[in-house]
Parts: structure tokens; sequence; C-alpha cells
């Protein structure tokens, strides 16, 4: 506490800021934030619109951090105009956890145990199982992470069986604690995030979809 009352005695004008992020804080701004739309609106698939989402309420929420498991392009989960978080550069905001799935969802979970910061980590749907030990100790630990889970269903490409998640939804909606949504449009994408960000006692699980759906 002596290196923290130290800084706040240098910086007072960040004091605010950090009483906010001690006592997790979330203001009303990232709200009022969340994409609406309209029927006729443009299709897009819901791992689109929470890329979307993900950045419009990043700009009210610095203390959002998280990142991918290897699969950014494919998750769409970057902070644009942000900086990667690792040695040297503590200000970053996102995090490439690599081919890591258990690892990030532990991190994630140490992060939320911590305080202040809303975790949120990327991966396929089926790849969920890699981490399901940590996913379900965000579950009864009570960690507020969010975890955004694309490819949702069997029509996800070329890949194939090994990338068809079946029975995961089923563990996910039976597991004690877990906020299981797999959004239909943008605007339950938005109400998805909505629910996630305000949840700091339990984790959410975004199922999204890698097909365009239209607005409803």
């Amino acid at each position: 506490h002596a290196a923290v009352d130290r800084f706040l005695a240098e910086h007072p004008d960040q004091a605010g800021d950090y009483a906010a992020f001690s006592r997790s804080e979330l203001g009303t701004a990232w709200r009022d934030a969340l994409p609406k739309y309209h029927p006729g609106d443009k299709a897009l698939a819901t791992r689109q619109t929470s890329e979307l989402t993900l950045n419009a309420i990043a700009r009210h929420l610095p203390t959002l951090i998280g990142g991918s498991a290897d699969l950014t392009p494919s998750n769409l989960t970057e902070i644009k105009g942000g900086h990667d978080f690792q040695k040297d550069h503590y200000e970053g905001r996102y995090l490439r956890f690599g081919v890591r799935e258990h690892g990030m969802a532990a991190i994630s979970n140490g992060l939320a145990a911590y305080g202040g910061f809303i975790p949120y980590c990327g991966t396929f749907l089926n790849f969920i199982g890699y981490a399901a030990g940590a996913v379900r100790l965000s579950a009864l630990a009570h960690h507020g992470v969010v975890y955004v889970a694309t490819h949702d269903s069997i029509g996800l490409g070329e890949d194939g069986p090994t990338h068809q998640p079946i029975e995961v939804p089923t563990m996910l909606r039976a597991m004690p604690g877990m906020y299981y949504i797999r959004p239909a449009d943008g605007n339950e994408t938005s109400g998805a995030y909505a629910v996630a960000i305000e949840r700091r006692h339990g984790p959410c699980v975004l199922a999204l979809s890698r097909q365009a759906l239209p607005q409803l």
C-alpha cells in the first residue's frame, strides 16, 4: 500500500480513477455506447457485432483487458488502437495468450480475483473444452470472466468435426453458476455484453456465429 500511496501523492489527478478501479465501478457511459441495430441493417455474424460492441465499450471501460488463444483474426477480439500487454509495455490491454486455452482462462480468473479488472478471453466454442477446468473454476469461485466463444455451430466452414461444438453448449448450460448466452443478432449481442460486463461475480460464455445473421 505504501507504493500506491506514493503514486497517488505524485499523481493526484489519477486518484479518482484508482478509487473507481478499486471499487470495480463501471459508470454508465459504456452502456450508452452499446451499438443498436434495426431491421434492414446489414446482416453480420455475431462475432462481428461482438467486435463492434467490444471496441465501443472499451473506450469507456479502461479496466477491460483480454485477448485470444492465438485466434484473434477469427475471434475478432482485439481492441483497436491499443497496444499489446508485454514486457516494458504495461499500458497494453491486449493479451496474446498463444495456443493455451486453459492457461488463458486461468489468467483471466486471476485478473478477476485480483479485483478491478474486467477480463475477457476468446477462443472457438468447441475449444472451451481445453479450458474446461479453469472455466468451471470461474463459475465455482464467482469470477466475472467474459468468454468470447466464436464459431458456435457445425456450419463453420472447412475445419470439420474437430471444430464443431456438439456437446459443449449442453456442458456449459449445465454448469452451476455459468451464464451461457447465444445472441441471435446485433442487438442481442449488445445485450449479452451488458449482462456479462455487469455480472462481476460470475462468468458468462458468449456463443457467437461465424455466419452472417439478419438484424431482427
